[in-house]
């Protein structure tokens, strides 16, 4: 498959979007993000070809769930004249404790509908398999019904689609954060590759250090990240309250390269 010229890509999305858990530097914020590095691999791709160097938003926020793509993120993909769309959205949704995975798909459907009726190409990405995560195997039966869902609906709309439920290395150790639910760099880079793949482009390379299995005892990630979790969602409230997107505006992708080239020139120095 030949990548085509876009110029302008918007990722939308929750907090793996966003980034979570793959830093730019150190341990912490700023995220870099799968969706991050795509963008400098569509600009090379399109460079490649002697296009014109794209412009990036990433408008994925943690803790967004179908309805908040729908009706915030797809119309600011459209007011920005986006020409690809990156889809990466329902972990927080399947988490609930009443889901029903065929709204859920229907609701999301109605926005990919929209994006492809004004022209945009949609990357679609399935949900992860919860199996190898002991915590969330409830989930699988949910998960499993609406990434049917989402291949149908790319098939439909002529969606390009990243299945994620079977991506090589999930139940590796290295491929998640210490949560257990966010992927580390390593799982970041895996995603980026698989989106790579489906849009024809080279594999995506990184300077960065392999992720090291952060898994930790069960007792202390209770503790550490289910507790707060759990407590959130009786107080009904989201990690991403009062948060905005790290770029809600089309970036000229030369502009985030400079801004991670310095970032790492000064960490090295």
């Amino acid at each position: 498959m030949t990548p085509q010229r876009w110029t302008r890509y918007a990722a939308l999305g929750d907090s793996i979007t966003e980034g979570w858990c793959d830093p730019v530097l150190g341990d912490g914020e700023p995220w870099f993000g799968w969706a991050d590095r795509l963008a400098l691999a569509i600009d090379a791709g399109v460079r490649a070809q002697g296009g014109a160097r794209i412009e990036f938003a990433n408008l994925g926020v943690r803790g967004r769930r179908i309805h908040h793509v729908v009706e915030d993120q797809i119309p600011a993909a459209l007011a920005m004249r986006a020409d690809l769309v990156s889809i990466l959205v329902g972990g927080n949704d399947l988490m609930s404790l009443r889901v029903d995975p065929d709204a859920l798909a229907a609701r999301l459907e109605s926005g990919v509908a929209r994006l492809r009726a004004a022209g945009v190409d949609v990357l679609l990405a399935t949900a992860f398999d919860p199996g190898p995560l002991r915590a969330l195997r409830v989930l699988r039966v949910r998960t499993a019904i609406f990434n049917a869902h989402l291949a149908a609906i790319a098939q439909r709309h002529g969606c390009r689609l990243v299945d994620l439920w079977g991506l090589e290395g999930l139940r590796d150790g290295t491929f998640w954060s210490e949560d257990r639910i966010h992927p580390s760099t390593t799982g970041h880079l895996r995603i980026a590759n698989a989106a790579a793949r489906v849009l024809g482009l080279p594999e995506i390379r990184s300077d960065a250090p392999v992720a090291l299995d952060a898994r930790i005892p069960f007792t202390v990630w209770m503790r550490r990240h289910l507790a707060p979790w759990l407590g959130r969602r009786v107080r009904r409230v989201s990690s991403g309250d009062g948060r905005g997107p790290k770029l809600p505006e089309p970036t000229p992708i030369a502009v985030v390269d400079e801004i991670l080239t310095a970032l790492r020139r000064a960490s090295a120095g």
